[in-house]
């Protein structure tokens, strides 16, 4: 008969292994569920092809600024290279869209409207700005907004006067233009009266027969009572 033969220092490793392998356990899907999530984050991010439901109703009526109209804000707002551009409830991406094929500027558009932000990314794909043009859907009252050097607005007057304490964060310099409405105890730098004529994108016969407005500021802004 053959003698039995024992292993004790296997045993011990071998019981060593497993405790040690029970530990990491929970350590390892801890760190494999929060990869997972900043992995989904980037794909979402980079997908942007599903929008999620809003988080409250749109705070304005979608009503597209004629071309004629963004080429005039974009040009007041002497949009140059290096700059980058925010639309703040950017509709169909129109003034984004410009800005990136006219300037070759990085520009960004947010919108609440999951409607608008499919339409905005369409917009994009048409006139291939993907790498310049970022679509997102936000509340445009929660972001912040430090990173860009224009920021441009078509908005109510009281939505506009809204956005101050996150505008006068913009570093100095950056300009603001806003189409038709002020912004009340913000003096602007520049306004200017126009009129389309017959616009054929103006996207309805009230945008081509009456004056449009558009605001400057640059930050600081200068204040008025």
């Amino acid at each position: 008969m053959r003698p039995k033969i024992t292993f004790p220092c296997m045993i011990s490793t071998g019981l060593t292994f497993a405790v040690a392998f029970l530990v990491l356990i929970p350590a390892v899907r801890s760190a494999d569920s929060s990869a997972g999530i900043a992995i989904q984050g980037s794909k979402t991010e980079a997908a942007k092809t599903s929008p999620a439901a809003p988080t409250r109703k749109p705070d304005v009526v979608f009503v597209p600024t004629p071309q004629k109209v963004v080429d005039k804000m974009l040009e007041m707002a002497e949009v140059k290279s290096g700059d980058v551009v925010y639309d703040l409830g950017c509709g169909d991406g129109r003034i984004v869209v410009t800005a990136a094929k006219k300037f070759g500027v990085k520009a960004v558009g947010f919108d609440i409207d999951p409607a608008r932000v499919e339409e905005a990314l369409a917009n994009v794909r048409t006139n291939k700005v993907e790498h310049l043009v970022t679509i997102k859907q936000a509340d445009i009252f929660t972001l912040d907004l430090r990173e860009a050097s224009v920021v441009t607005l078509y908005l109510l007057p009281d939505l506009n006067v809204k956005l101050i304490p996150q505008l006068e964060k913009l570093k100095p310099g950056s300009r603001i233009v806003s189409h038709d409405f002020s912004m009340r105890g913000a003096k602007p730098v520049e306004v200017l009266s126009m009129s389309i004529g017959d616009d054929t994108e103006a996207g309805s016969n009230y945008e081509m027969d009456r004056n449009h407005t558009v605001y400057k500021w640059v930050v600081p802004f200068q204040r008025e009572p």
